[in-house]
Order: structure tokens, then C-alpha cells, then sequence
């Protein structure tokens, strides 16, 4: 079946939305499709997910599922989202996100915004200033 005659509400209709495409330490040959200056640092899955569902668009996480332009491994950093942008009827579920740029530039700009990043990043510069030195001989 063509994926085109399938009905807007199927998920092989959604689209796709890796991390990388927002990711602020990728360069545009790695896969980020958003400016710099509006990119996030290492986002995930789960805080993506948050975002759009906050949003009240349906989406599905698919954890298992990688990049293919990404060099690293971690399981981790793995997981791409599928998101619905249109009904059935062809009319956009939201109407503030015509476009896959538009919903990417959003997520990017709430994503510092969740408190597992405000309460991540303080938590854990103490750890990393408080790292050892080597102990002095006598």
C-alpha cells in the first residue's frame, strides 16, 4: 500500500524527530537541521516527549531506533519520536506548527526550560568542580 493513500492518522504518516536534528554540539553535516544559536545541548528522547506531549500532540517514542549518521552508540542517546501534525481531514493538529522546522525550533526553545535540565545542571557542576587532583608524594 502506498504510504501516501494511508490516512493521515497512521503512524507510518508521522513525522520523525531525532535528537540530533536539535542538538547544539552537532554540525550540519552530522545531522543537526536547526541554527546553532537555537539548538540544544545533547537533548534526548524523553525530554522531546515531554515537550510534545505538554504540546497535546500525539507522539510515539521508538527507543530502539538510531541516527544513521550517528557516530556513538550509547543506548542512551538512542530513540527517535514520531510525531501526528495533521488530522485526517488534512487540517493541522496544532495550528502553530505547520512544519517539522517549527515544531524542532519550539521543542529546542522549551527544552532548557524542564526542570530535569534546571535541576540536572546544578546538581551536577558541584560534582565536576569538586573532581580530584593527584595526592602529593612526600
Amino acid at each position: 500500500m502506498n504510504i501516501s493513500s494511508k490516512p493521515y492518522s497512521d503512524e507510518a504518516r508521522w513525522i520523525t524527530l531525532y535528537p540530533a536534528y536539535m542538538n547544539s554540539k552537532k554540525k550540519k553535516a552530522e545531522g543537526r537541521r536547526i541554527a546553532v544559536e537555537k539548538a540544544v545541548e545533547n537533548p534526548t528522547v524523553q525530554e522531546m516527549s515531554e515537550i510534545v506531549n505538554h504540546l497535546k500532540l500525539k507522539a510515539k517514542v521508538e527507543k530502539n531506533k538510531m541516527y544513521p549518521r550517528d557516530s556513538n552508540r550509547d543506548p542512551s542517546l538512542q530513540g527517535r519520536l514520531r510525531v501526528q501534525l495533521k488530522n485526517d481531514d488534512g487540517t493541522y493538529c496544532n495550528d502553530e506548527f505547520k512544519s517539522r522546522e517549527a515544531l524542532m525550533l519550539h521543542i529546542a526553545e522549551l527544552i532548557p526550560k524542564l526542570k530535569s535540565r534546571q535541576a540536572g545542571g546544578a546538581a551536577s557542576a558541584p560534582s565536576a568542580a569538586a573532581g580530584g587532583g593527584k595526592k602529593k608524594k612526600k
